[in-house]
């Protein structure tokens, strides 16, 4: 049974022409009232880029099987159209195509979702041609459910006319079918630039190069974070999913070596199900990781529900029992927090705590990811010679040298400590390396 209505209308003075005048409406359907919830979906049509005019509330048990919010609230959502002068109507929850056609035709003007409008900041957000193909899936596969009776006319037979007498296909039956063909053509195109990411993971992993993947809740700071890394000049702004395309880079980590870092998709609560398998070859690059990094806003008064959220999101692509190390960002906007490293008791760094934005803690970080990234160390004595040099450069790059001497032909004695996968990267490289290593047993 429907509660009071709650209308609490948040008018904004500036009269923009370019910006749609849009009313969000907002559904409790708890005793507790989830106004953060609601806040975030204010934040994700600011993200949009329209004109937030009013906010209608509502608390009911159980949703309305004809317009979820109920009928009454309905007719109010109608009338605050015709007051505000509105041009959609954003709903904070997934409609079905019913609940969507019945207040479309009641409030006379589009009606979008929670879903619809992801979707469509992912539209506005898309840069690359990959991008691009995943977003345009996503949408026909949430088209495709709403094409019941779109229309009046939609299941109106061809036929009757010149030139339209033929198999008598409708045109809801036309839509469907054509929606179908362009998901296929766009599965094809996506299943070749999937084939591409894998010869470049696979070329990766012959070379035994880790990948280090940033996961998070949007807005966590991902992209900040991957700049401060990398100087990669990745848009970062205070804004849900500033950023979609996924970039990668390459770091160098102390005792490790070569290193890819790559920045993802931001998640969110109730991410469409429609992204989550469009964006399967992107996430791809989180399920393949050797570490995660899962960036935490730790200002963030809901940050153990975004962890939740994002660690669901992880299951569902099957990532969740990859390492993971918490990266604890913001920390310049929380007082008594400093920049440091938390370990577990068997001395595994599990979380960093940092500010991205203020460069604060990176090092911190770089040790963190040695740390969970080096594997057994190998310790071994080489004699190089002076046209060796090409070698000995490569052992100064990784800072691996414990010690180190000259004989009377002045050739270099080395004693190294380094990561068992990059020595054998060595001996595979420099296949000279195994006898300066048999000639130092001799010295």
């Amino acid at each position: 049974m429907e509660e009071t209505a709650i209308f609490s209308p948040t008018i904004n003075d500036k009269n923009v022409p370019s910006k749609e005048r849009a009313i969000l409406v907002h559904l409790y359907l708890s005793q507790t009232k989830d106004t953060e919830n609601l806040l975030e979906f204010q934040t994700l049509a600011e993200s949009a880029g329209v004109e937030i005019v009013a906010t209608l509330t509502t608390s009911r048990s159980a949703p309305h099987i004809k317009y979820y919010v109920g009928q009454g609230k309905a007719q109010e959502i109608a009338d605050a159209v015709t007051e505000f002068g509105a041009t959609v109507v954003l709903v904070n929850h997934q409609l079905s195509p019913a609940q969507t056609r019945n207040l479309q035709s009641l409030c006379d003007c589009r009606v979008v979702d929670r879903t619809g409008l992801i979707l469509d900041i992912f539209a506005q957000r898309a840069r690359s041609h990959e991008g691009k193909l995943q977003v345009e899936l996503a949408q026909l596969r949430h088209l495709s459910t709403r094409l019941v009776r779109r229309l009046g006319n939609q299941d109106q037979q061809k036929g009757g006319a010149v030139g339209l007498r033929g198999p008598g296909e409708t045109q809801l039956e036309t839509d469907r079918r054509l929606i179908k063909v362009r998901i296929q053509q766009l599965q094809n195109r996506l299943e070749k630039v999937s084939k591409q990411r894998n010869q470049n993971r696979k070329t990766r992993q012959k070379a035994d190069i880790p990948t280090v993947s940033l996961v998070g809740y949007t807005n966590a700071g991902k992209s900040t974070l991957f700049n401060a890394i990398t100087d990669a000049g990745v848009y970062a702004a205070d804004q849900l999913f500033a950023t979609l395309d996924p970039t990668l880079r390459r770091i160098e980590v102390q005792d490790v070596g070569t290193t890819i870092l790559a920045d993802t998709v931001g998640f969110i609560r109730f991410l469409p199900h429609d992204l989550v398998s469009a964006f399967k070859s992107t996430l791809q690059e989180t399920t393949e990781a050797t570490l995660l990094l899962h960036v935490i806003d730790v200002s963030d008064e809901r940050k153990n529900e975004n962890i939740d959220a994002v660690n669901q999101v992880l299951d569902e692509i099957n990532a969740l029992d990859i390492p993971t190390l918490l990266v604890f960002n913001k920390v310049d906007k929380l007082a008594g927090i400093e920049p440091h490293i938390e370990y577990q008791d068997d001395g595994k760094p599990i979380a960093v705590y940092l500010s991205a934005q203020n460069q604060q803690g990176i090092e911190l970080l770089f040790e963190a990811m040695r740390a969970r990234l080096k594997n057994e160390l190998v310790s071994e004595k080489v004699l190089l010679p002076n046209i060796a040099g090409y070698i000995y450069t490569q052992f100064r790059l990784q800072n691996c040298i414990q010690q180190e001497q000259f004989n009377e032909f002045g050739d270099r004695l080395i004693t190294l400590e380094v990561d068992k996968i990059q020595w054998h990267k060595w001996l595979k490289q420099y296949p000279e390396l195994l006898e300066y290593v048999e000639f130092a047993k001799w010295e």
